[in-house]
């Protein structure tokens, strides 16, 4: 199994895969960044993500996440990286080496990510990712896409993606919002089938990141 670094941005998820890590067990990076911004938001969401992903995966996993940051050695030694606002250095290495981003459209970050993943993949513009895609249906199958978790402007959840040849390796995720459906229910008081939803998507986008599926 390949290594992957999945990077969530405003609640995103980015996977690359370049070294193999040094750990026997997977686990999310929690991206600390400078120039403002929440990295430390959604206390429980990672966690629960992980535990989600022990419970219904074979993946070895681990309990907690690891606080790195882009420009340093242990961005290498984590096969998942979440971050909450956009920050696009080095990371044009990193997905051409084998990685995936999923960005999580936390309410407010359209414009700002779309302008910055133009930067990053200039030759390559996002497209509607097919419903037939191993994304909707690799653990948990989503035949209608991914699922709407909060209303934010009431438009529908829409997934989008950067695909290199025949590899998707971002995917972003529109007017859905994951990351706060990962959160404790206590949180955002979302019901659980929402709450399900969102882990069960999660889920497969962590196993799509390290199993080089395509």
């Amino acid at each position: 199994m390949r290594t992957a670094l999945l990077l969530a941005i405003g609640a995103a998820l980015v996977a690359a895969a370049p070294h193999a890590a040094r750990d026997t067990s997977l686990t999310i990076g929690r991206l600390h960044y400078d120039g403002g911004g929440d990295w430390y938001a959604n206390p429980s969401s990672l966690p629960n993500l992980l535990a989600a992903l022990r419970e219904r995966t074979t993946l070895p996993v681990a309990d907690r996440e690891r606080v790195v940051t882009l420009t340093g050695p242990e961005l290498w030694d984590v096969p998942y990286i979440y971050m909450t606002d956009v920050e696009m250095r080095n990371l044009r290495r990193y997905l051409e080496q084998g990685g995936f981003l999923h960005a999580d459209d936390n309410y407010g970050m359209d414009k700002s990510f779309r302008r910055e993943i133009a930067r990053v993949f200039p030759d390559h513009p996002m497209v509607e990712v097919p419903l037939t895609h191993p994304i909707y249906n690799l653990v948990y199958a989503f035949p209608k896409g991914i699922p709407k978790i909060h209303e934010h402007d009431g438009l529908p959840a829409q997934g989008f993606g950067i695909f290199l040849g025949d590899r998707l390796v971002v995917y972003y995720s529109y007017q859905s919002d994951l990351g706060d459906g990962w959160e404790d229910s206590t949180v955002h008081h979302d019901p659980p089938a929402l709450h399900e939803a969102a882990l069960r998507m999660g889920v497969n986008l962590f196993t799509y990141a390290v199993s080089g599926t395509k």
